[in-house]
This record gives C-alpha cells, structure tokens and sequence, in this order.
C-alpha cells in the first residue's frame, strides 16, 4: 500500500472523476424531469451513508480507531449529515449550511487531504466518499435545483460556526481529539500551515472563514439586485 501523494496522479485523476460525477449529475437533474427525484434521494442517500460506511469499514477491515475517528464531529462529517437531509426535506436552513460548509470547508479537504495511504486503502475509500459528495451536495443545490441562499445567510452560518467552534473545542479538551483542527494542525500539508501557531490561528481561521462565506454569497447577491 503505497503513502498518499498530494496532488499526485492518484488525486488529480479522483478530483477529475469528482467533477466529472458532479457535472453529470448536475446536467441529468437538470435536462431529464423524472430523473429528479431519484438523482436527488441518491445522492442524499450517499451523502448520509458517509460516516455509516467509514464505520462498517473499519470495522471490515479492522483498523485502528478511537474517538477521534469514530465520532462525527468533523465538520465535513457533520456537513454531510445535514446535506443529505437537506437534499431530502429541501429545508431552507439546512441547505444555506450545507452549501457555505461544503464548499469553504470540505473542498479544502478535498485539495489537501489529511492522508497517509493512497488508493485502494479502507481510509482513502472512506476520505473521498465523504468529501466529494459534501462538495457535489453543495454545488448540485445551487446549479441543479437552482436553490439560493437567503440574503444574509453567510452570517447565519458564520453564527452556527461558533457554536460549532466552542463545542470543537470543548470536546477536544475533555476527550484529547482534534475535531475541526481545532487542538492542532493537520498531520499533511494544508492551509493552515501558513496560519501561525495554536491557538492563534483559530483566529486567522475566523477571518478566512467569514471571507470565503462573504465571496460565496457574492452570486447570489448581484443576482439579487438586478
């Protein structure tokens, strides 16, 4: 089993079959009607059975986990719990975090994966399933459905962050885990390496944050004023 290369031809080639999935997807939902419902309860389906597969594949395969692994208190795993719901109820809220987690967020995991293993492995499998249906959940509701945020949603989801912020951060006090980076910087190279020390660039990260949330509802704004 060979070590994950970032930016490898191992994860170009995913991030091209990411896109690709994402583009057919979003092309059949929007040219082919009675495709709708089932193209949408699929891809909620396969959103959900994000954190359900991690854990059967763990346990299949039996490698090592612990709390910090087992839990879904990432916030990718939590984006796609509430994206899957969202494409299911079509909830107003749900889909304004799904959309803002999923592609300020997850789509940053996608780019730099926090792995060790490179394809087949159980944790390169359960990585991508997780991440690439969070992103294709996120720009398949804005593209396909032609869903938009509410005028000021950025800052309802921004709000909802530092509820997710403080709670990261307790639990990772109590039970030692790192769930949102929040205790410490990925082990793989990733954008926070060019953030300062803990706990300071939970700060920056703050700033980085709300500026990606503000430059993704820039669409729907000018859409908004014309």
């Amino acid at each position: 089993m060979h070590n994950f290369e970032i930016f490898g031809v191992t994860h170009l080639l995913t991030l091209l079959a990411i896109a690709a999935l994402a583009s057919l997807l979003i092309v059949l939902y929007r040219r082919h009607s009675k495709l709708r419902k089932p193209i949408r309860y699929g891809l909620a389906a396969c959103t959900l059975l994000s954190y359900p597969l991690q854990i059967a594949i763990a346990y299949i395969y039996s490698y090592p986990t612990d709390l910090g692994t087992t839990l879904p208190l990432h916030l990718c795993d939590l984006a796609a719990i509430i994206g899957g719901i969202a494409l299911f109820t079509q909830s107003q809220k749900l889909a304004e975090i799904a959309y803002f987690w999923g592609l300020a967020g997850t789509l940053q995991g996608l780019l730099t994966p926090n792995l060790q293993h490179g394809f087949p492995s159980p944790e390169f499998v359960t990585f991508f399933w997780n991440h690439s249906f969070v992103v294709i959940t996120a720009l398949f509701l804005p593209l396909a459905m032609l869903w938009r945020p509410r005028p000021r949603a950025h800052w309802f989801v921004f709000g909802l962050s530092q509820i997710y912020l403080v709670i990261g951060l307790t639990v990772n006090f109590l039970l030692g885990t790192n769930f949102g980076y929040l205790h410490h910087k990925p082990n793989t190279a990733s954008l926070l390496d060019y953030f300062p020390s803990w706990p300071w660039y939970i700060l920056v990260l703050e700033l980085v944050c709300f500026l990606f949330f503000f430059l993704l509802s820039l669409p729907f704004s000018r859409k908004s004023e014309k």
